[in-house]
């Protein structure tokens, strides 16, 4: 499995893009679903990767910079197809070392409270993840959970 930095226009990007959009507002009411467009996800602020294995698409994730300290973690998705293949746990990781590498203090996320989402809650409590007040631009939301972690004390 590789990951890399990619453009979220690509048609294959795309169509797992709107599986992501649709299953949020299955599950979400439409004023608590916080995913980006693929528009909104090839903006400079923000960094694109995919995995894949040769050449198949198995999931994409983005880097959101809100500071010189602090990133979002947006629109981690892992296909349909390659859910329990550890796409997620990768993505990940690669993200948290990245947010290190660019010396951010602090890497956040918004994710629901929904069933749907504990797989999620769940992973990023497997990586350090905490609970947190609302960031950036967004409010208390009984939809939506806030989660962050501090890389200088995961890194220590």
């Amino acid at each position: 499995m590789q990951i890399s930095l990619d453009d979220p226009r690509r048609d294959d990007v795309l169509a797992l893009l709107t599986e992501h959009l649709d299953d949020m507002y299955a599950t979400s009411p439409a004023e608590s679903v916080h995913a980006l467009d693929p528009d909104a996800l090839a903006r400079p602020e923000i960094s694109f990767w995919t995995l894949r294995e040769d050449g198949a698409l198995l999931g994409c994730a983005a880097l959101k910079e809100l500071d010189p300290a602090h990133a979002e973690i947006k629109s981690m998705r892992s296909a349909n197809a390659a859910r329990r293949r550890g796409v997620g746990v990768r993505l990940l990781d690669h993200l948290v070392a990245v947010a290190r590498e660019r010396g951010y203090a602090r890497l956040s996320l918004e994710t629901g409270t929904e069933d749907y989402f504990l797989p999620a809650r769940t992973l990023y409590g497997s990586r350090g993840f905490v609970a947190c007040e609302p960031f950036a631009d967004y409010t208390h939301d009984p939809n939506s959970a806030f989660l962050t972690l501090e890389l200088a004390a995961a890194s220590a």
